[in-house]
């Protein structure tokens, strides 16, 4: 049975019992624990929190997820994997234990004929938590389970919690005996291996404490509203359905190792440490293409980051099975086809997909190059001290900066006759890891820290937003925070948070800043400086009170800063033009990454395919003021989910939404899934005029614009400067460019000349430094610095000139010039001094270290530079050194 054919059972069994089948989320979702989506219960952590209420009793999703704790131990073993499916059902206060057991145990055992997976329920085990005796008495009233098959286990293994203060249970494991070949006899207990786990149901019915029942812990209560929450192992099911002997066998993955195979000569199975390799490409090349797809671009932070290493470990996987040529367009087009099934989404997006994968090979290639020249520094210092292992802080340092796994560092260090201390490296990568999971259980305390804001929440509802229409309103005081802490009330000069029953501010969200303005009422004031929704639904303002006393139940005139919120709002409805330009010039590969929308200044991010030429931007920039001309009126609506794509709304990726959405059309031109304020008519924004372009990492572009009377501003001011200018050259404005290209040329030929006399004035003092050389064993010997300021084609024609001068003795010319805290060199050896063994090039590693650098080139002349001036008299010292070491050896 293929994998798509499974999900189809899941999802149709469950619609079939009432459940409302929810998408599969974004693997990236405004959650400040998790990097990525790990679970399919994420995308309804706020119901069942309680932060918002379940739009429906019944739920069932098959939710992509990416776990990423074990990135280095992929492919060592067939057991870990980066990208998963998780297929669950969800009950919200609906049907508990029972009806969890049933519908499970229906699909598993009922005939593939039917519809099921058909399953054996003799082979087929079950644990319970060991204080659950409900859940084991079930199991054998519902299923039919015998007693012998239903073992019991303790809360390390069998109960469920978020890790902090909040909803948890006992949960119930369905497990799948492989048989005798695969391990012992005697249940999970006794071999997970032989028993694979293939189903989790969570019976969310506990309130946890400070401590976790998962450590024999008691709760401190029972939740008001019972919910279930279930995860069946897709791939885990494929490989029992299939006949396989793991995920990377099974209909999904092993078509990319097939295509390592056919790239590489090489074949799957044959050789242990090229199978780790082949599991490493098809694993990560998954996980790459479903995080590039749902908006992740490679960088140096987070989930960027992560990328990136996913990435760099197929690129550098492909390169020890032998293959030279890019590989991540090919691993692409096949993940593409094996998952675009139950992703159709990857085939519209592709070639957005392709591009950034593409790019961030093109951009690894570099680094390694880069990489490269500090592992060659190191490499030269560890043989300097008479070494012969490099440190661990220098692997750390390659793995860490420049992205080199470590098998690379290894493998160039065994090439160099090197070892490296691993040890030293694995202690620094293990206080990486410490560090890392520190800071994720500090964004884990989040979930406790928003208490009290739910119980505002269960208190008074939802805060009623009316600031699409009104800018003021009377608005009465719900709750007052000071410090994170309920009070009843403030004085003046305290910083506070407040929730209103009903607001004008809009809350930051969907890249438009929050609202500022000010709260009046008898004898108080309040300043707002900021709005955020610190749960769905509840909009908290943050201020200051700057005058009298502020109590709870205090009615207030709330008003906007008009002028500012208007400037937004122009701001907002700028970067939906912006973007419908842009994906005007690129199509839809060219997807928004991020904005920002302030007074009348935007900041908009998207996916490019290449770089951005100034003529793609200037027709961006002409595009969307020639629409402002026609005055277009912004309309607003709300509608179902399915109608907005059936009209080509544009959804931004890592947004979450629901069934009703709301759409902003700006006529035909440009039409988004936004729940931010525009303005009425396109016409109010005056002018757009695009300021800055830049390129903000991998495959990712960044322009910015000013609005209305700031881009008016703007231009006035270059417009005076360009006045300024055409006086000052007494030219018109329109020959401006001639003549400044006129100035710079003559400047350009003036600091040639000015080069070349210098160059000249340096060669007279050839005679002079030849007079210099001293005698090494035969060889002369002329190492001096010259004057600083001399760059490298100077210093090689001084050299030459020097080497002439010397005649026919064997002779050696090193000259050192210092600029500005670097250092050039060049080493020149005549014909007589080759004939002796004496090459210039070789020469350079004994002294380059200690000017901090590095060079090479051929026998006769080579050259290089370094960042250590004071160095240069150790340099030629070390150089002497080095060439008598020649001399005295041959």
């Amino acid at each position: 049975m293929q994998t798509h054919e499974i999900n189809t059972r899941f999802t149709e069994h469950f619609r079939g019992r009432g459940h409302t089948v929810v998408p599969s989320a974004s693997l990236i979702l405004d959650d400040p624990t998790l990097l990525f989506v790990n679970a399919g219960m994420v995308q309804f952590k706020p119901y069942f929190l309680g932060e918002a209420p379940a739009p429906y009793p019944r739920a069932t999703s098959i939710q992509k997820c990416v776990r990423t704790g074990d990135i280095d131990e992929v492919g060592k073993t067939t057991r870990h994997n980066t990208f998963f499916q998780m297929a669950g059902n969800f009950s919200f206060g609906d049907y508990f234990k029972e009806g969890a057991m049933g519908f499970a145990w229906e699909l598993l055992t009922k005939s593939q004929a039917d519809g099921g997976y058909g399953f054996d329920p003799e082979r087929l085990w079950v644990t319970v938590y060991e204080k659950d005796d409900e859940a084991a008495q079930l199991w054998q009233r519902v299923a039919g389970v015998p007693a012998e098959r239903i073992q019991a286990r303790d809360g390390k293994d069998n109960y469920w919690d978020m890790g902090v203060p909040g909803p948890g249970g006992p949960c119930s494991e369905i497990y799948y005996d492989r048989g005798p070949k695969y391990g012992r006899e005697g249940g999970p207990i006794a071999d997970e291996d032989r028993y694979i786990e293939i189903w989790n149901l969570v019976f969310m019915q506990d309130i946890r404490g400070e401590q976790s029942p998962k450590l024999g812990h008691p709760p401190i209560g029972t939740l008001p509203t019972k919910n279930i929450d279930t995860g069946m192992g897709v791939e885990r099911v494929a490989c029992l359905l299939q006949g396989v002997e793991n995920v990377y066998e099974t209909d999904l993955v092993r078509p990319v190792i097939a295509k390592a195979e056919e790239l590489s000569g090489r074949r799957y199975g044959a050789n242990h440490e090229d199978d780790v390799r082949f599991r490493v490409i098809a694993d990560h090349a998954r996980s790459g293409v479903m995080l590039v797809g749902d908006g992740v671009t490679p960088g140096n932070e987070a989930r960027g980051y992560v990328l990136r290493r996913l990435l760099r470990r197929i690129i550098r996987s492909t390169r020890l099975l032998g293959v030279q040529e890019p590989v991540l367009g090919e691993f692409s087009k096949v993940v593409r086809d094996a998952m675009a099934p139950s992703y159709p989404e990857l085939v519209t997006e592709f070639d957005r997909i392709d591009s950034v994968m593409r790019n961030e090979e093109e951009a690894f290639l570099t680094t390694l190059t880069a990489g490269s020249k500090i592992f060659d520094v190191a490499v030269a210092e560890t043989r300097k001290a008479g070494g012969k292992q490099l440190g661990g802080e220098q692997a750390f340092q390659l793995h860490d900066t420049y992205g080199f796994p470590i098998d690379l560092t290894l493998e160039m260090a065994s090439e160099q006759g090197l070892t490296v201390d691993e040890q030293g490296f694995r202690n620094l990568m293990a206080e990486q890891r410490r560090r890392a999971k520190e800071d994720a259980k500090a964004r884990k305390t989040g979930h406790g820290d928003l208490s009290t804001y739910r119980t505002l929440l269960d208190q008074h509802g939802t805060t009623e937003f009316i600031g699409y229409t009104d800018l003021q309103s009377h608005s009465r005081v719900l709750g007052l925070l000071v410090d994170g802490q309920p009070v009843k009330s403030a004085a003046a000069g305290t910083e506070i948070e407040l929730v209103l029953d009903r607001t004008p501010f809009y809350a930051e969200g969907g890249g438009q800043i929050a609202d500022t303005g000010r709260l009046v009422g008898p004898g108080v004031a309040v300043e707002v400086h900021d709005v955020q929704r610190a749960v769905p639904g509840l909009f908290v303002h943050r201020a200051k009170v700057v005058e009298g006393e502020l109590g709870v139940d205090t009615t207030l005139e709330a008003a906007v800063d008009v002028a500012r919120r208007h400037a937004i709002e122009r701001s907002h409805s700028a970067t939906h033009l912006v973007h419908a330009a842009v994906r005007s010039a690129y199509g839809k590969r060219a997807a928004q990454a991020g904005s920002l929308n302030s007074p009348g200044r935007m900041r908009f991010d998207f996916t490019a395919p290449s770089a951005v030429s100034t003529a793609v931007l200037t027709g961006v920039e002409e595009e969307v003021n020639d629409y402002l001309q026609s005055d277009i009126e912004v309309q607003a609506y709300t509608t179902t989910m399915d109608r907005a794509m059936e009209l080509g709304a544009v959804a931004l990726f890592g947004e979450k939404y629901g069934d009703q959405v709301r759409v902003v059309d700006m006529g035909d031109y440009s039409r988004e899934l936004c729940g931010g304020t525009h303005v009425p008519r396109i016409g109010r924004l005056g002018v757009v005029k695009l300021v800055a372009d830049s390129s903000v990492g991998s495959g990712v572009h960044r322009v910015e614009a000013l609005v209305g009377m700031d881009a008016m501003r703007h231009i006035s001011k270059e417009h005076l400067l360009v006045s300024q200018l055409a006086e000052q050259f007494k030219v018109p404005a329109d020959e401006l460019p001639e003549r400044i290209q006129g100035v710079v040329s003559r400047l350009r030929s003036a600091e040639k000349e000015l080069h070349q006399l210098r160059i000249a004035q340096v060669l007279q003092s050839a005679g002079e430094l030849a007079d210099k050389g001293t005698d090494v064993h035969g060889v002369t010997l002329v190492a001096e610095q010259v004057p600083d300021g001399v760059d490298g084609n100077a210093l090689r024609a001084l050299a030459g000139e020097i080497r002439g001068r010397l005649g026919s003795r064997p002779s050696v010319v090193a000259l050192f010039s210092a600029e500005e805290g670097k250092v050039s060199f060049v080493v020149g050896a005549n014909d007589a001094a080759r004939d002796k063994g004496i090459a210039a090039g070789k020469l350079v590693p004994g002294f380059a270290a200690e000017v901090g650098g590095r060079g090479g080139g051929k026998p006769d002349m080579a050259q290089g530079g370094g960042t250590n001036p004071a160095g240069i008299t150790a340099a030629i010292a070390a150089l002497r050194t080095a060439l008598d070491q020649v001399v005295a050896g041959g």
